[in-house]
């Protein structure tokens, strides 16, 4: 696993042990961050389920102003913060080990991007993506990776369901908010 563009580009993350922890392909990744290209500069990205930072780390390598990784896992959360001094992407960033349904109870944001990758088949509810559109700035954007599968809410509060995007088995699915 390495990051693919950017300030850091080239250089290689640890990723985790075992299998309690499923990191996001390359190729997804990728796709992922094309999406978001023009969005990411300057922004405040929030990546849950952090699992290894990854995608956070991206998203700091192209620019992104600071970003905050929530994961419940203590050995995650370490390997998190070695990544982002391997990266050096310390400094701009805040490492939550917490369970991410007790985090979103008192987060402040705002966000611009939230990336959210949880445990496949753990149903991503519409009272946790209202509660998150509450973190989220105006124009903000939440990404959700999940089983192809999977059914998501076509909205929740003020966010919609944008587009989906299938890739494989996974399925990456795209909110934004909407003003009411």
């Amino acid at each position: 696993m390495r990051v693919i563009t950017g300030s850091a580009r080239g250089r290689k993350l640890e990723s985790p042990r075992g299998t309690d922890t499923r990191p996001t392909s390359e190729m997804v990744k990728e796709a992922v961050m094309s999406m978001i290209q023009f969005e990411i500069e300057g922004c405040s990205f929030l990546d849950l389920y952090a699992g290894c930072g990854q995608m956070g780390i991206e998203a700091l390598s192209r620019g992104a102003h600071k970003c905050t990784f929530v994961d419940s896992s203590r050995e995650a959360c370490v390997l998190i913060r070695r990544n982002l001094e391997h990266t050096g992407f310390l400094p701009p960033s805040l490492v939550a080990q917490s369970d991410v349904q007790t985090w979103l109870r008192t987060a402040r944001g705002p966000f611009d991007i939230a990336f959210i990758d949880p445990p496949y088949n753990q149903a991503v509810t519409a009272g946790f993506l209202e509660r998150l559109a509450e973190l989220m700035r105006d124009s903000g954007i939440i990404l959700i990776e999940c089983d192809n599968r999977e059914d998501m809410p076509s909205t929740a509060g003020k966010l919609s369901l944008i587009r989906e995007y299938k890739y494989g088995k996974t399925k990456i699915v795209r909110y934004e908010v909407q003003q009411l």
